[in-house]
């Protein structure tokens, strides 16, 4: 299995997740982002993701601390719906999956 720097490196994440058709977006903040996507795509956890079916990682940004991370979190959650689709295409302006480049 290959080992992707998301997994080797301790750091901290920002990230967007949406749903099939791309009309929900949710902003999270963790200090695994493969654990935590798998958590949303599996539905392991109760809440919004669940709810809403967001099960695809389309923007993801790396902090070296938490309180960076967390800052940005609640930056790009104050942020209008265009803000996030702006920074969302700024990464991947297709909206891929992000999640399967590091598997």
């Amino acid at each position: 299995m290959k080992k992707s720097k998301l997994v080797m490196d301790k750091n901290f994440y920002t990230y967007i997740m949406t749903n099939k058709s791309n009309k929900v977006l949710y902003t999270g903040v963790t200090n695994n982002l493969m654990r935590r996507v798998y958590e949303h795509k599996e539905k392991i956890v109760e809440g919004f993701t669940k709810k809403y079916n967001c099960n695809k990682l389309v923007y993801y940004e790396i902090f070296d601390n938490s309180y960076t991370a967390i800052t940005r979190e609640k930056q790009i959650k104050a942020g209008s719906r265009k803000k996030k689709i702006d920074l969302i295409q700024s990464m991947n302006p297709e909206w891929k999956d992000l999640y399967d480049d590091f598997l």
